[in-house]
């Protein structure tokens, strides 16, 4: 299975703040521990939303939104892609990161089989070439 692990935003990553060099330490140890039981796919910072922008879809129409946005509790300020056998699993690992004062959510993603007929041979022959050409990318 695998989950996407979603660190909430606050106001100090909001601020544009870095983390300590203590953190990036403890969490350079901690990722590194998650990749070499095989756990981890990606893990990334986000940029403050006031480098960001919303695309809002609207009765055929979109418009954009510049960043940045009002509620800090509802944004994100980076994530992991995991690769676990359960929730419980990806439960257990977040509980060993050297986090202080965050909050995390962790959710599945969905993989092929979960949505059933409506994704027929044709879709699913197309998702594994854009999964190969992404993957063909990210080796280049």
């Amino acid at each position: 299975m695998r989950f996407m692990v979603i660190v909430k935003a606050d106001e100090t990553s909001e601020a544009g703040i870095m983390p300590s060099e203590q953190l990036l330490t403890d969490m350079g140890k901690f990722n590194e521990e998650l990749a070499n039981a095989g756990g981890m796919l990606a893990g990334e910072g986000l940029h403050p939303t006031s480098k960001g922008a919303r695309v809002k879809f609207a009765a055929g129409k979109t418009s954009v939104i510049d960043g940045p946005f009002a509620e800090t509790k509802e944004l994100v300020a980076g994530f992991w892609l995991w690769k676990c056998k359960s929730l419980d699993e990806a439960i257990e690992w977040l509980k060993r990161a050297p986090f202080e004062e965050t909050e995390v959510e962790i959710r599945q993603l969905f993989e092929a089989e979960d949505f059933g007929a409506e994704f027929t041979p044709e879709l699913r022959e197309q998702e594994a070439r854009i999964r190969e050409q992404v993957t063909a990318q990210e080796n280049s």
